[in-house]
C-alpha cells in the first residue's frame, strides 16, 4: 500500500502519529521499504519497530513523575543546564531502545535527518538565525516545505538507524536531528555542528527514493491551510498526506505533563479511523 513513509518532526506532537500507526498500519498491513524522519519523528519511527506505545507512554510516566518545570531558572546560580530536557530525553532514548535495539535490524531502512550550519556563520549566528527562519516558516508562512533555511545555507545530512553500531549512537543521532536550544546543547556530528533537521524540512520528502514508483503516506503534525488529507502527485509517485483533525492537545517541549500524551495519541487513533473510511476515494481521486 505505501512503498515509503514520512514521519514530520514535532516533538511531543508526534504522539498523534504513534496513534494514528498503530491504528491504520495493521488494518493496511503497511511494510514499507523506507521510512524518513525528523527529530521525534524520527525517535517515534524507531519506537514502533522496538517498543508498544502505551509501555512508552508509561515509562514517561514515570520518567517525568517528578518533573515539575520545563525550566530550573534557580541552576543559573549553580552553573548547571537550566533545562532538564536533554538529560531526560537521552536517558529515555536509552531505556526504550535499549533491549530491543537488535530488533531495528529487521525494521525498514529508517533515515533520520540533522542539518548542517551554513560554512560563512559561526554557530552562534547560525543558532539565531536557524530558529528565526524556522519559526518564520513555522508561524507566518505556514509553509509544507520550507525554503528559508536552505536559503541561508542550512543542508540536511539522513543517517540510517541501521547504521548505529549501538543503542547509543541511536540516541546520539536522534538527539542531533532534535537539536534546539536552548532546549538542547547544540551538538556536533564527526565534530561539526548541527541543529534539528527540521531547519531544513520539517517533513522530510526530500530523504524519499524520489524514482521509486508508488504510494508515500506522509504524517504531519502541524495544521497547515489545506485538507485534512491530500494528494501531492510527485513524479512517478502519490504523496498522500495527513494533518491532525485539529491541534494536537500538547506541546513540543513540555515534560511537566505526561498525562497529555495520551491525548495526543488517541487523537491520533481517531483520525487513523477516520483516514481508513477516506483513503480509497482519495487514491481512487489521485489515480
Amino acid at each position: 500500500m505505501f512503498d515509503q513513509v514520512v514521519f514530520a518532526g514535532g516533538g511531543n506532537r508526534c504522539w498523534w502519529q504513534a496513534g494514528f500507526w498503530d491504528v491504520v498500519q495493521p488494518e493496511l498491513r503497511i511494510r514499507p521499504r523506507v521510512i524518513t524522519g525528523i527529530s521525534a519523528g524520527a525517535a517515534t519511527a524507531c519506537m514502533l519497530y522496538t517498543r508498544d506505545s502505551e509501555w512508552v507512554m508509561r515509562y514517561y510516566e514515570d520518567a517525568l513523575r517528578h518533573n515539575s518545570r520545563n525550566a530550573y531558572w534557580g541552576n543559573l546560580l549553580r552553573g548547571q543546564s537550566v533545562f532538564p530536557h536533554y538529560r531526560i530525553y537521552r536517558q529515555a532514548l536509552l531505556d526504550i531502545y535499549g533491549e530491543k535495539f537488535s530488533s531495528l535490524a529487521d525494521a525498514p531502512e529508517i533515515r533520520i535527518g540533522v542539518s548542517h550550519l551554513p560554512r560563512w556563520l559561526g554557530a552562534r549566528s547560525a543558532v539565531a538565525a536557524g530558529l528565526i527562519a524556522y519559526n518564520i516558516e513555522k508561524y507566518v508562512r505556514k509553509t509544507l516545505h520550507p525554503t528559508l533555511g536552505q536559503t541561508l545555507g542550512f543542508h540536511p545530512e539522513f543517517v540510517r538507524a541501521q547504521d548505529c553500531a549501538t543503542v547509543e549512537d541511536l540516541a546520539d543521532l536522534i538527539l542531533q536531528s532534535s537539536s534546539t536550544p536552548p532546549f538542547t546543547p547544540v551538538l556536533r556530528r564527526n565534530g561539526r555542528p548541527v541543529l534539528d533537521g527540521g531547519m531544513v524540512d520539517n517533513v522530510p520528502v526530500g530523504a524519499l527514493d524520489a524514482d521509486a514508483p508508488g504510494n508515500v503516506l506522509v504524517m504531519v503534525t502541524r495544521l497547515y491551510p489545506r485538507p485534512q488529507m491530500f494528494v501531492v502527485p510527485h513524479g512517478v509517485q502519490q504523496r498522500l498526506y495527513v494533518q491532525p483533525s485539529r491541534k494536537v492537545p500538547i506541546s513540543s517541549w513540555d515534560y511537566t505533563s505526561p498525562s497529555q500524551m495520551v491525548h495526543a495519541y488517541n487523537l491520533g487513533r481517531a483520525d487513523g479511523e477516520t483516514f481508513l473510511e477516506r483513503m480509497p476515494d482519495l487514491l481512487e481521486f489521485a489515480a
